[in-house]
């Protein structure tokens, strides 16, 4: 299971930094200079006072000089012994260890309070492609994937603890299975998940856009299969895409996109964007630009370029200033801020289906197979976990309302 679910049944409890925890997990990130900077601030924080401090992820495997040159009891933990972190914290801290401070930035924990919707699955680690920017192969190694009793035996544990939903997650998910014998991959997994288990939602996380096939996208008609792909485009433009070293043309994702959608009408599809990567001029930006136009995503994810160290692109001539990436950045988000309306819009009137979040203080929500944030209405007698019917009614400065028509009890479900 995650480590979240290894220190409860353990005995110990999950509690947020300013309680004054005995312990410090801390599950760092470096995709950008930005998630570096969160990870420093965070590691230096936890590491106050007499706290002992176990670090792991990928800013901790890229920086360890920077990490023992810190103040504090840090202990560092590699990517591939993550999940032994249990086993080793009687020997790092006191046998009495109780209060433990975790955080996860790739799973929904916050504090003690963790959403029992929805449950991360990671299927697969590392990555064996080259982008010239990602310094995450470097972090995490070549691509290695969980077998597939294990993956099922995770599901119906987070089943039968209350959990309605589930992501498959991995640093390069389509690649899942490759390095099994026999390979099966990807949309295997998600065959066997449906026939063993009884998991009400799956939903996956990023994919490439050159793992998606008919195989794939045929598994949509059930239902239980989330109507929502991520799909990265990272630039519309060839020679960019070409620096990136992203094995696919502007051509190739627009009719990746096209099969999608004549195949799954309704699905939410997302992508992410990198602005200003070195040699980005305003023709290229340009044609990324259009791309985003034209195709029906229904959120951006924006991301300036960020040079990291030891990755060829930090190398490259022609590095785009702050300021004109700041300004690219800006202007896509509000291209996307404006897709997400109007995917919002197309689905007013009609009926779609909600696992209950949130509460009744702070009001009831839900998210739609194809990732809809929902604020719902009409909803005195709910319950976190519920599976609701809905219909979305209107939308008010962008955000979506959903009148409740239906709904089963979540042992129902």
């Amino acid at each position: 299971m995650g480590l979240e679910h290894s220190l409860l049944s353990q005995g110990h409890r999950l509690v947020d930094l300013s309680d004054e925890p005995d312990l410090c997990i801390i599950n760092t990130c470096t995709v950008t200079s930005g998630a570096d900077h969160q990870s420093r601030q965070f590691i230096k924080r936890a590491a106050q006072g007499s706290r002992a401090v176990i670090v792991t992820g990928c800013f901790g495997e890229l920086n360890r000089e920077e990490l023992e040159r810190m103040p504090g009891e840090i202990r560092f933990v590699h990517n591939i012994e993550k999940q032994n972190i249990v086993n080793q914290i009687e020997s790092i801290t006191s046998s009495d260890t109780e209060g433990i401070a975790l955080s996860l930035p790739s799973e929904t924990f916050q504090g003690s309070k963790r959403s029992r919707q929805r449950s991360i699955v990671k299927v697969q680690d590392g990555c064996n492609y080259s982008c010239s920017y990602c310094a995450i192969p470097l972090a995490r190694g070549r691509s290695r994937s969980l077998p597939l009793h294990e993956i099922i035996g995770k599901i119906i544990e987070y089943e039968s603890m209350g959990y309605k939903e589930v992501v498959l997650t991995g640093i390069h998910l389509g690649t899942y299975g490759m390095d099994l014998s026999p390979q099966k991959g990807l949309s295997h997994l998600i065959e066997e998940i449906l026939t063993r288990t009884a998991i009400p939602r799956i939903r996956l996380s990023s994919l490439e856009v050159r793992e998606i096939d008919a195989r794939l996208l045929d598994l949509f008609q059930d239902q239980r299969l989330c109507s929502h792909l991520h799909v990265p485009l990272q630039s519309g433009d060839d020679n960019i895409l070409k620096s990136m070293n992203r094995l696919y043309s502007s051509q190739d994702f627009l009719r990746s996109v096209d099969e999608i959608f004549s195949r799954v009408p309704d699905i939410g599809l997302g992508t992410d964007v990198i602005v200003g990567f070195p040699g980005e001029g305003e023709v290229e930006f340009g044609n990324t630009r259009r791309i985003l136009e034209f195709l029906p995503f229904s959120y951006l994810h924006i991301f300036p370029y960020s040079p990291r160290p030891k990755t060829r692109a930090a190398l490259f001539p022609k590095q785009v200033p702050g300021n004109i990436k700041k300004e690219r950045a800006t202007e896509l988000r509000a291209l996307g801020e404006e897709k997400r309306r109007r995917f919002i819009r197309r689905h007013e009137g009609k009926i779609l289906d909600f696992i209950v979040e949130g509460g009744a203080d702070s009001g009831w929500s839900g998210t739609t197979g194809n990732y809809i944030k929902v604020m719902l209405v009409a909803a005195e007698e709910l319950q976190p976990g519920m599976l609701v019917n809905g219909r979305i009614a209107r939308t008010e400065k962008g955000e979506a309302a959903a009148e409740v028509i239906f709904w089963r009890e979540p042992s129902q479900l």
